[in-house]
């Protein structure tokens, strides 16, 4: 495990590294002062930080080798496309990243709008007190899902390894910044990159009444929310301090609290 802590070369070593300053710009200044840095289920959000920011990974990829025997031919022609595979550096990282989060952006909507696919995704959106390591608050059963939908649609770019893992840091670090207790904007790139300001009413416990399936689906762009109208950030410029009465979602009360009740909970629902 102390290998895959300090090894530069992989992920996990970075999550660590965006984590740490997450937490420090929150100790620094906090939007929201009166919330603790050890709140209530921090240390549950600590689990679902290791688990999905590395075993869980592992896991989905160890059963997908085993499942999907059948589909190596079609991935062996997807990754012999490599539509970008001879492009600079740069050129790779900006198509890789903007094709990877309309995706994704893709995807959360479907997290919303789909029943059986809402009891999986009401695990992240039962945050009551929103810090940084709530990004990591999703079921597992999210990771089959997203990589499920990208992974053929990216294999077929063919980017290169160094560049595949510095876009999943830097989506990282701006997740991890939407979900922090920071007063963040980004002033006149607000309509193209997400921030906390604008993903907080993503949690708002009371989605707006013409918006039932919720807001602001961004992951690291906010540019698709406001060129498909979902994008929802009210009095944005009038009242910089304005966030939500409360987050979560309706009909937490009989949502479990418990970390094993939440693992088991949507595939309860399921059967």
């Amino acid at each position: 495990m102390l290998q895959v802590i300090w090894d530069t070369r992989g992920y996990f070593f970075w999550l660590l590294v965006v984590s740490v300053i997450c937490t420090t710009l929150e100790r620094i200044r906090p939007w929201r002062a009166d919330q603790r840095t050890l709140r209530r289920q921090f240390g549950q959000d600590l689990f679902w930080l290791f688990f999905n920011g590395h075993f869980a990974g592992i896991l989905v990829a160890r059963v997908a080798a085993y499942l999907f025997v059948w589909a190596i031919p079609v991935i062996e022609r997807a990754e012999s496309v490599r539509l970008i595979a001879g492009s600079p550096w740069w050129v790779q990282s900006l198509v890789f990243i903007v094709l990877k989060d309309f995706l994704d952006w893709c995807v959360h909507n479907l997290l919303h709008r789909v029943p059986w696919l809402w009891e999986f995704h009401k695990v992240h959106h039962s945050i009551e007190e929103m810090d940084w390591i709530g990004n990591f608050r999703f079921h597992w059963m999210e990771i089959v899902v997203y990589q499920g939908i990208t992974y053929l649609p990216l294999m077929i770019l063919g980017a290169r390894n160094d560049v595949i893992l510095a876009i999943a840091v830097a989506s990282t670090l701006v997740g991890h910044l939407n979900h922090a207790n920071l007063n963040i904007s980004w002033g006149p790139l607000r309509f193209l990159i997400n921030s906390p300001r604008m993903h907080v009413w993503h949690h708002d416990l009371e989605w707006p009444a013409n918006r039932p399936s919720g807001v602001n689906f961004g992951i690291v762009l906010s540019a698709w929310d406001w060129l498909f109208g979902t994008a929802h950030w009210p009095n944005r410029d009038a009242s910089p301090e304005q966030q939500p009465h409360g987050f979560g979602f309706r009909g937490m009360s009989a949502f479990p609290r418990s970390l094993v009740g939440r693992f088991l909970y949507p595939l309860s629902r399921l059967w």
